[in-house]
Parts: structure tokens; C-alpha cells; sequence
């Protein structure tokens, strides 16, 4: 703990956290739209179970730095590109990044409605075990990072759970904005499918800039929020599959449906 009394390692913490939140943005989001899935009750719940499994896992991450290391060692070549295991996660996690969410644009601008007694939506365990999948893929980033700007393990330890606990915080509001802003949503799903892609062009050995990433992210985010102020149209509505209708809404519609 000698790094407490040193400045520089002080000025590695704070830029280290800063990272650490900026890399987590994409991270929020996606927890943010599986948790909209659940009952309103489990929401919050949810999105601090994820980041809260985030949080462990990067640790844990930090503490296997043998095994990180063992995973760039080449283990077969694809069209001249040295595949790794980090890269083999990189891709496979791009992949199901990419296939969530054109799903999920796919549900909420095409799919059907239909009242929640009608239609099992995710459950629970379901939601986190999606999580946990993307947590693994969006920690590599996070950690690798770390690795390379910090000597001292108690400083990335630090700085990932000062980073993951201001998630946690502001995860709440970001979530209620998404889901109060239909056109926000769809934004944060083609960001998600941005990401997707940036990862497999990462596990290629072709690499985008996260800067430009999350440049055309603040960028379209607040061209979008200028447009919110000058519309005074409705906002789009999207499509909610598992709608929670009350018993006595189903039974009206119902008995009207009969009596016609």
C-alpha cells in the first residue's frame, strides 16, 4: 500500500477510473436495455447485480494475469491473421453483440405485442446469464487497459471499483432516459451493433480507434437530444412484447371481443 502516499500513483488512479468509466458506457447500456425485459420491481435489481458482476469479474481478471497473457499466444491462422484466444472472445462476443441487437430492433419496431399472461418474457436468471456473457467481453478492454497504465494492483483493483459503484449510481437515471426516449433506445442498440463490430474488427487484428467509437456516440446522442427539443410531434412508440396488463384490462378486452 505504499502507492497511498505517492502522487503519481494518485494521478494513475484518477486517469485509470476515468477510462474505466468511459470504457463501462457500453457496458451500462446493454444491462440497461436487458434490464427494461424484466417487471419495473426487478429492474434495479438487475442492473446492480450486473455491474455488480462486472465489477468481480475485472478483478478477477486482474489477479489472472498469467492467464491473460496465455490467451495472445496464437493458436491458428485465418487468412493470414494469427487467431489468439482473446481473439476468439473478442469475435464470438462481437457476434452475439451484433445478433442481440438486431433482435432487439427487430422486437421493438416489428415485433408484436401481446399482454404478459400470453407470453413468457426473460426471466431473471436469464438476463444475468446475458450479462455475465457480455461482462467477460467488455472487461478484456477494460483490463487490459489497466494492465498497461498501472504497475501497482491495488490501483487497478481501486480504480475498478470506483469506476463500476459511479455506474452504478448513474445507471438508474440512464436507463429511465433510454427507456423514456424511443429514438435515444434505437440509438443505443446501433451503438451496441457499432461495438459489436468494432470487436470482431479487433479480434482481426483490425483495429478502430475507441475514440472515434465513442466520438460518434456523444455526437449522435446530442444531435438527437437538439432534435427532441425542437420536435413537438409525439415520440415514436415502440413495440413492448411482454406488456404487464392487469387481469381486469385482459377480462374487458375479452368480453368486448366476444360480444362483437
Amino acid at each position: 500500500m505504499e502507492w497511498l502516499t505517492d502522487p503519481q500513483a494518485w494521478i494513475a488512479l484518477v486517469t485509470l477510473t476515468t477510462l474505466e468509466i468511459v470504457l463501462g458506457i457500453d457496458n451500462v447500456i446493454f444491462i440497461s436495455i436487458q434490464a427494461s425485459k424484466l417487471p419495473y420491481h426487478l429492474q434495479t435489481k438487475a442492473r446492480r447485480v450486473g455491474l455488480g458482476l462486472a465489477m468481480f469479474i475485472r478483478i478477477a481478471l486482474l489477479f489472472s494475469f498469467t492467464w491473460l497473457m496465455g490467451l495472445t499466444i496464437p493458436l491458428f491462422t485465418v487468412v493470414g491473421n494469427e487467431i489468439s484466444g482473446r481473439d476468439l472472445i473478442l469475435i464470438i462476443g462481437g457476434l452475439f453483440l451484433i445478433w442481440k441487437s438486431t433482435m432487439e430492433i427487430h422486437e421493438k419496431l416489428e415485433g408484436e405485442e401481446m399482454a404478459a399472461p400470453n407470453r413468457v418474457g426473460a426471466t431473471f436468471k436469464s438476463v444475468i446469464f446475458q450479462i455475465l456473457l457480455l461482462d467477460v467481453v467488455f472487461s478484456l478492454d477494460s483490463i487490459i487497459t489497466a494492465l498497461g497504465m498501472a504497475q501497482q494492483l491495488g490501483i487497478m483493483i481501486a480504480a475498478v471499483i470506483i469506476a463500476v459503484v459511479f455506474m452504478m449510481v448513474f445507471s438508474e437515471k440512464i436507463s429511465i432516459f433510454v427507456e423514456q426516449h424511443p429514438t435515444i433506445k434505437m440509438l443505443a442498440l446501433s451503438f451496441l451493433l457499432l461495438i459489436g463490430v468494432a470487436l470482431i474488427g479487433d479480434g482481426l487484428d483490425m483495429h478502430i480507434p475507441k475514440g472515434y467509437i465513442y466520438f460518434a456516440m456523444g455526437f449522435s446522442i446530442m444531435i438527437e437530444i437538439l432534435n427532441m427539443k425542437i420536435r413537438k410531434s409525439n415520440p415514436v412508440k415502440l413495440h413492448q412484447p411482454h406488456l404487464e396488463i392487469s387481469n381486469d384490462k385482459i377480462k374487458s378486452d375479452s368480453t368486448s371481443s366476444t360480444d362483437s
